[in-house]
């Protein structure tokens, strides 16, 4: 069996960007998806957001490939979201998602940061965070391809 030590920060969001997940009841849809991830055998350290995007601060297991978390994350909970009827306005997820990877001494300033969500987007739109988000990262792809839903 394979170590590792990878923390991932994972950023989905709805589709077209819509303002479907309502934060008093975003607590349920955390969970749900806490028990996605704990299912896959993997660690959610902090999860949160807002109306149109949800971080999520983990650790995969060894054996589990970051595309089918990010798929059984998506499936499973927009299954659960049309079935609870909790977000009548979720129309379901974007088709991208951005995954960043950090170091584990870096995970207490990345916990603390997706604590925060609401508190640093009163002065930060979603797609300021992205770009910020990238140019710290020293990513170069144009960002519209994130918000490109085909």
């Amino acid at each position: 069996m394979a170590y590792t030590q990878i923390l991932y920060h994972i950023i989905i969001r709805t589709k077209y960007s819509d303002k479907a997940l309502e934060l008093e009841k975003a607590p349920e849809l955390y969970r749900y998806i806490w028990g996605i991830i704990k299912n896959k055998g993997c660690v959610l350290y902090r999860i949160n957001g807002m109306e149109d995007h949800i971080h999520m601060l983990c650790d995969l297991h060894p054996t589990v490939p970051l595309a089918d978390l990010i798929k059984a994350i998506k499936g499973s909970s927009g299954k659960w979201i049309k079935a609870s009827g909790l977000f009548p306005k979720f129309r379901g997820w974007g088709i991208k998602y951005c995954a960043l990877t950090y170091a584990y001494k870096q995970k207490e300033v990345i916990t603390n940061y997706i604590k925060n969500q609401q508190k640093h987007h009163r002065n930060e739109s979603f797609q300021q965070e992205i770009q910020r988000l990238w140019k710290e990262q020293n990513i170069q792809k144009d960002i519209k391809w994130f918000w490109e839903e085909t």
